[in-house]
């Protein structure tokens, strides 16, 4: 039950006191109209004329969801005859922001189940009640809480659309995913049993194609760390023992094998000096004294070779 709304409580301090001899308001019917709201209240902040008449909002966590409503459409009519951008416009909007945050409250609890913290939620809940509160009209005759939930559940269900996949993914394949998991589920409970890829094309009108990419993106939503303990009875050890490396020595295997033929036409002391050189690492020095030849001379015969070798990859088949 909320208490009456003469009941004079501020957000700030207020010389009335609360009156002693007011009972709750136990029933819709005891509210009273806005106007005798506007009456009651005062005119505390209305040293500008702009604001004259407006009701003293309580306390929110005070006012009811009737008396929330009733106070609203009298905030709303007042802020149409306001300019924008005015502090008497800002301080009306801002009222009416704080004044159905309960609204926002009652939506983000439908995704308590979320790993997102709720303050988030909350906070981005209050983003869409804001876009609502802009967009409300009153002359459309409509309930402002019933105009504003789309727009406050949308705003959250956005912000999980846009943040909670692990892999940022194409919005038409995160609606794809929705639509997979439930065609999988109804067909599942129809078939008794796992539906095939055929069967989900068929239960959505996509081609085969089209499904296997959104179970693909699906993959997307969550991440599983490369730290992460194996199961009991896996003895594969953790994700990250099972990845491959990158294997440097294969990327020269294209160039091992187009020298090849280029090597085999080498004279036979050459082909000595770059088996010596690259294969056993011996130095020129080495080199020479191997082969009985000065070190000079052995460094002249492989600059030789190498440019004979590479000037034969280099050749426009």
């Amino acid at each position: 039950m909320s208490p009456r709304l003469d009941a004079s409580h501020t957000q700030t301090a207020t010389s009335a006191p609360r009156p002693e001899h007011l009972d709750p308001i136990e029933r819709s019917s005891d509210v009273r109209s806005e106007q005798d709201l506007g009456q009651d209240f005062g005119q505390e902040f209305g040293q500008d004329d702009a604001l004259a008449g407006l009701p003293d909002i309580p306390p929110y966590d005070e006012v009811g969801p009737v008396d929330a409503r009733a106070l609203s459409k009298t905030l709303f009519e007042r802020l149409e005859s306001l300019e924008e951008g005015t502090h008497d416009y800002s301080y009306v909007r801002n009222t009416l922001v704080e004044l159905n945050l309960a609204l926002v409250k009652f939506a983000a609890s439908r995704f308590r189940s979320r790993s997102e913290p709720m303050e988030d939620i909350i906070q981005v809940g209050t983003i869409g009640l804001i876009k609502a509160i802009d967009r409300f009209e009153l002359s459309r005759g409509v309930e402002f809480p019933t105009f504003a939930m789309p727009t406050i559940v949308g705003e959250i269900k956005r912000f999980f659309r846009d943040t909670s996949w692990s892999v940022r993914v194409p919005r038409r394949l995160q609606e794809l995913r929705l639509d997979l998991a439930k065609a999988g589920d109804e067909l599942a409970q129809k078939l008794d049993r796992a539906p095939t890829v055929a069967e989900l094309a068929e239960r959505l009108g996509l081609t085969n194609d089209e499904v296997v990419e959104g179970m693909a993106a699906s993959n997307a939503y969550t991440a599983s760390s490369l730290d992460a303990q194996p199961e009991e009875d896996d003895a594969e050890g953790a994700l990250a023992d099972r990845i491959g490396y990158e294997d440097h020595g294969i990327e020269g295997i294209e160039y091992v094998e187009s020298l090849k033929p280029l090597i085999a036409e080498l004279p036979p002391r050459d082909r000595k000096i770059l088996s010596l050189r690259f294969v056993a690492g011996m130095t020129q020095s080495e080199i020479g004294d191997e082969l009985g030849i000065s070190q000079m001379h052995v460094s002249r015969l492989l600059s030789r070779t190498l440019i004979r070798l590479r000037k034969g990859l280099t050749v426009e088949e």
